[in-house]
């Protein structure tokens, strides 16, 4: 078959042939895919770099997508860590981590939301105790994951949502209660962290130390908890976090990812979370893109304002 190969960590996939597995394990089935998402999270896979990487190649990159079974039916799937992901002609999935679409669900729509939209859904649904009425401030919010974290965060009940990251033009276009611009004035995130309940953070490295610098001195009340969950590190894979952030407010810093979260609660989510993307719930800049033109598309990726979605 015909799929997206990784044989060296620093170039992109090359369209070539790769051989499908021969064994299965139960509960496994083979799939025909129709749509993939090119993710951040996807990106790191392919270049060695992320938290679950190993040193084992060739690999097809691809963590989620749309697959059709050999009966015709539609199933948005999760793979578990392998060597084959979803760009490729045919896949591998364990039907125990996938979902029947909804009817009329668009397979393209689907598989460009459903991974930066699950980790704000999950987050809040699963990772931490979040209440209605609870406010929210994302930082990081210009970037998809983050946009799409502001509607997620008012779907599930947040009564206040403040879209942080830079750029106030980008920020004004996301429906968010309030913003606050990291470019802009110095005050701006503490004056938005004074009722913030939960923080979103798909930022990390030094973006996080000086949101806690800025927020924690402002709170009117040190005594009200404040949860910060790390979620993505576009800004950098470490941070210098202050201590006396630690100490002079009720502040819990958590992740939320994988591993964190078991996949079985994750699935669990997957139902309703397919629901609102089939019924355009979130906006999201999508384009289809054929397998074959994976080089392109991976270069393309790094700047594009659009999710890209690999289609064989």
């Amino acid at each position: 078959m015909k799929a997206a190969v990784v044989t060296r960590f620093d170039q992109a996939p090359q369209y070539r042939s790769f051989d499908l597995p021969a064994d299965h394990r139960p509960h496994e089935e083979v799939v025909s895919v129709v749509a993939a998402g090119l993710h951040p999270r996807v990106r790191s896979q392919a270049d060695g770099s992320h938290y679950t990487s190993t040193d084992s190649l060739p690999l097809v990159p691809g963590i989620d997508g749309v697959g059709r079974t050999a009966a015709g039916e539609l199933r948005y799937f999760v793979l578990p860590d392998t060597r084959l992901g979803s760009m490729a002609e045919l896949t591998v999935i364990d039907r125990r981590r996938s979902i029947p679409l909804p009817a009329g669900a668009d397979p393209v729509r689907i598989a460009a939301a459903m991974n930066p939209a699950m980790s704000s859904w999950v987050a809040l649904r699963r990772r931490i105790a979040f209440a209605p009425g609870q406010n929210v401030l994302v930082l990081g919010a210009t970037g998809s994951a983050g946009r799409l974290a502001v509607a997620v965060a008012r779907m599930l009940g947040a009564g206040r949502v403040t879209a942080a990251g830079r750029g106030a033009e980008r920020l004004a276009g996301l429906g968010a209660d309030a913003t606050a611009a990291l470019d802009g004035p110095a005050d701006a995130l503490a004056e938005a962290g004074r009722d913030i309940d939960v923080v979103l953070d798909y930022l990390w490295g030094e973006p996080t130390a000086a949101a806690l610098r800025a927020i924690v001195p402002g709170r009117p009340d040190d005594e009200r908890p404040l949860t910060w969950v790390q979620l993505g590190s576009a800004a950098g894979l470490e941070s210098p976090i202050p201590s006396a952030a630690l100490r002079a407010t009720r502040l819990q810093i958590v992740g939320s990812g994988q591993g964190s979260v078991p996949t079985r609660e994750i699935v669990t989510e997957l139902g309703e979370l397919a629901e609102a993307v089939a019924r355009d719930a979130f906006a999201l800049e999508t384009r289809a893109v054929p397998l074959v033109d994976v080089e392109s598309a991976w270069a393309e990726a790094r700047t594009s304002a659009e999710r890209l979605v690999l289609m064989p």
